[in-house]
């Protein structure tokens, strides 16, 4: 770390931050299409400002240093579960077991609470399994095809199932940012949930009543036949039981990817050829994803040692006077380093020790601030576009990330409700 980093900070440092924002979010504004301006270019973009940086290294060490970011072990594991999930999902698709599951689902769901029952099974799925990335691994496939068939936004409906997986990701007991809150802030997991149900609760049953109420969907265009074998359905439900189990998302994975293999095998649905290539079709449909999540975590990397997050965490905790205050800033710390590490649980991580000391001062229990912590990083985590749900469920589904966050209902309606909270001061505890 430099010098820089262990005093006060530096704003200049959140410069690279400022010009992938800036060129990929303006540039896609300015011509009226997401698809204009390539995430990749935004990225190598503010790549190039983020090396080109800092007068106290040479260039060899900014290398290094940017390189250390984007081969980080949790960029490197997403990226695993990247290639696999992209193998999975082809190799499923092309031997049938999406087209079996849409048409069973539209088979038995009644169609005024098909939205509704996707966003169910999305918060089962990831209160399970206590990731969020898994959930959207396992539904978005399911959940993509499905509105192709019905005639409705794919990405509407993907951001059903990413609501869904935000959900589970802030109160599930085996998710890594309830294990980081509650042990950053020296609270049980058990208290934590009690006070985060609170807040998610609500804000998951106003979701479900939008969906219930207000849907995109002809009923219509919902009347179809199950002409698939029903066993073709068999590697996603492995999948989920796995997933729910706790196995390893890699081993899920894999597991998922050899099963469809050998069903569509025997099923006679898919040749050895086909599935061979269908699996490298998928790998090489995540070749994007791939390369801007490296990008990103070198970027992140560089702002970090140059003392970006630091000066955000100074600046604001310097001016915390009240209670109200205190807990906004703990909102405002922890969201904004998530907005510099494109990881919800590494932002909790960054700030949990200046979070616990502000709660100490002003008297807010830990249960409440792991709460807070864990709430407001999961509402940013869930419009980043650049963070790793949504770049997944863009990946499955063929669409922009920004595409998706206007219809991401849960994700604003936690923060909206978290907000109420702090404002209310209730519950206290």
């Amino acid at each position: 770390m430099t010098k820089q980093t262990q005093t006060s900070g530096s704003i200049v440092a959140l410069v690279p931050l400022v010009v992938f924002l800036g060129i990929y979010l303006a540039g896609a504004l300015l011509t009226g299409d997401f698809y204009k301006i390539p995430i990749t270019v935004a990225g190598m973009a503010a790549s190039v400002v983020a090396i080109a940086m800092s007068r106290k290294e040479n260039l060899t060490e900014r290398i290094a240093s940017y390189t250390q970011g984007a081969t980080d072990h949790n960029i490197m594991l997403m990226i695993w579960i990247f290639i696999l999930a992209g193998a999975f999902a082809a190799s499923t698709k092309q031997m049938g077991a999406v087209d079996a599951t849409v048409e069973l689902t539209l088979r038995l769901v009644p169609p005024r609470f098909l939205p509704a029952g996707i966003f169910l099974a999305a918060c089962f799925t990831s209160l399970s399994i206590g990731t969020s990335v898994g959930t959207i691994v396992a539904l978005v496939p399911i959940a993509s095809a499905m509105s192709e068939q019905i005639g409705c936004s794919v990405a509407w409906m993907v951001a059903i199932v990413v609501g869904g997986a935000m959900f589970g990701d802030n109160l599930s007991f085996i998710s890594d940012t309830t294990i980081a809150a509650t042990r950053t802030q020296g609270c049980t997991m058990r208290d934590k949930f009690r006070t985060n149900v609170l807040i998610a609760l609500p804000a998951a049953v106003v979701t479900l009543l939008i969906y219930i109420f207000t849907n995109q969907l002809s009923f219509s265009t919902l009347e179809h036949s199950i002409s698939s074998p029903w066993y073709t359905m068999l590697p996603y439900l492995l999948v989920l039981v796995t997933a729910i189990m706790g196995t390893n998302v890699l081993t899920v994975l894999v597991l998922g990817i050899i099963s469809s293999g050998v069903i569509g095998l025997l099923a006679g649905s898919i040749s050895l050829v086909d599935w061979i290539s269908s699996m490298g079709a998928g790998i090489a449909g995540m070749g994007e994803l791939i390369i801007i999540t490296m990008m990103a975590g070198g970027m992140l990397e560089r702002i970090r040692q140059m003392g970006g997050i630091d000066f955000i965490i100074g600046a604001i905790s310097r001016h915390v006077k009240s209670r109200r205050g205190a807990e906004a800033s703990i909102a405002s710390l922890v969201m904004i380093a998530d907005v510099c590490t494109a990881n919800n649980t590494v932002a909790i991580i960054s700030v949990g020790g200046i979070v616990r000391d502000i709660a100490q001062r002003f008297g807010i229990s830990p249960r409440r601030t792991a709460s807070l912590l864990d709430t407001f990083s999961c509402f940013a985590q869930g419009f980043l576009p650049y963070g790793a749900q949504l770049l997944m469920a863009a990946g499955l589904a063929a669409v922009s990330p920004v595409e998706i966050i206007p219809h991401l209902y849960y994700p604003f309606i936690l923060g909206a409700c978290a907000v109420v909270v702090i404002v209310i001061q209730r519950p206290r505890a």
